[in-house]
């Protein structure tokens, strides 16, 4: 497996790995709600796993999902920023590869765009430079599109994370230290 592959079957197994610790939170939080509120709220019946594949299937779907409206744009446009250097690299490589080969090729009649005022080694760097750029644009397409899928999971798993008003820090005598005869302090914080 290459990189990039190796990177996304890693984050899949992640997210599918999961699953099983996932679904059982889910069914505390959905048996907590049910009990308490009567229908589940979205919350409750949120789930990580959905986001990521919406994600991997419609990028920016993932993020919508997990009701995010801002992230989505942005998904999009790194995707038509990839997409669109993809298209103008290639465009130029094609555009140099096709003078090149119109300089090389021994027939007096192909002009190349040029007129030959450029060296065919020149024209040749200058394709392989475009044809880099391409290929590197390719890369930061899986890149964006990994982040994606990675993003809307995990903020899926976010969605269940409290961020109440309950947050406390007790400071009280060390129990253990004071049973064996010794001084200190212990810090508590609830989160």
């Amino acid at each position: 497996m290459t990189g990039p592959f190796r990177t996304l079957f890693f984050c899949w197994t992640l997210v599918i790995a999961g699953d099983a610790s996932a679904q059982a939170d889910t069914n505390v939080v959905r048996s907590a709600a049910a009990d308490s509120t009567g229908p589940l709220g979205w919350r409750a019946r949120h789930s990580p796993q959905k986001a990521a594949l919406y994600s991997a299937i419609l990028p920016g779907a993932g993020q919508i999902y997990n009701r995010k409206y801002w992230k989505a744009p942005i998904a999009w446009g790194g995707l038509g920023a990839c997409v669109y250097f993809i298209h103008r690299n290639n465009t130029e490589f094609q555009r140099y590869k096709t003078a090149y080969l119109a300089q090389v090729d021994g027939d007096p009649t192909t002009v190349d765009e040029f007129n030959g005022r450029f060296s065919p080694e020149t024209v040749r760097n200058v394709a392989d430079q475009y044809q880099r750029w391409r290929d590197l644009s390719y890369i930061c397409l899986a890149g964006v599109y990994i982040l994606n899928v990675v993003d809307a999971a995990v903020d899926g798993y976010f969605v269940h994370f409290d961020v109440g008003d309950d947050l406390s820090l007790d400071l009280g005598p060390s129990l253990p230290l004071a049973a064996q005869g010794a001084t200190g302090l212990s810090l508590r914080l609830r989160l």
